[in-house]
């Protein structure tokens, strides 16, 4: 009997880096959670920890969509972010460039000029108009940022493919974090009092 032919593996090659980072990712991710209206605003922590993502990373994230009017902060012991526009009204290409600062999709140099040929004085022919590679990639990047811009964030939470009944324990989740929060304020503000009144006892005698 022959053996069938040996194929030996192939090295994976790494993954491409891709357009948009992480960043992009975590940032959408965590705004369709915001989409629902709650009673208390969460935190990029528990946001973090609800996803398994990074809390440092979040951190940084965050405040850029508040800078770009996409949510807003609130302080104090119950602080945190909800959105600050309708979801209609935040498109993905506002994320996008809030997190990502507008990144170009291609950026030209053009070479067309440096053919060896010209002898480093190119000719004006050479340069004019737009470089025609140049101008599929414009016309590519205007395709990609008017679907991001038509997009929104409603969209995005209509279409995220989960039970009702994980929504409703997600924001249980996330009020059960506040409440957590609240109980360790309440018992350090007690163990504060008792260490006052030991002290103050101590003081006395």
């Amino acid at each position: 009997m022959n053996a069938p032919p040996y194929h030996p593996e192939q090295p994976s090659r790494p993954a491409a880096p891709s357009l948009y980072g992480a960043a992009v990712e975590y940032a959408i991710h965590c705004l369709v959670w915001l989409v629902t209206p709650r009673e208390h605003p969460a935190s990029s922590r528990d946001l973090a920890q609800l996803q398994g993502i990074s809390p440092a990373m979040l951190a940084k994230i965050m405040p850029r969509l508040e800078r770009a009017d996409i949510v807003a902060a609130c302080g104090g012991v119950h602080g945190g972010y909800r959105l600050a526009r309708a979801p209609a009204d935040i498109s993905i290409l506002d994320i996008i460039d809030a997190v990502d600062g507008g990144k170009r999709l291609f950026d030209c140099k053009e070479i067309r000029q440096n053919c060896v040929l010209f002898g480093g004085q190119a000719p004006a022919w050479s340069g004019a108009g737009t470089c025609g590679i140049h101008a599929v990639m414009l016309r590519a990047e205007k395709t990609m940022r008017a679907e991001l811009a038509r997009t929104t964030l409603e969209d995005l939470g209509r279409a995220y493919k989960a039970p009702t009944a994980f929504f409703v324990e997600v924001g249980q989740w996330l009020d059960g974090r506040v409440g957590e929060r609240e109980q360790a304020r309440l018992k350090g503000m007690r163990r504060g009092v008792r260490q006052q009144q030991s002290n103050d006892t101590m003081a006395g005698e």
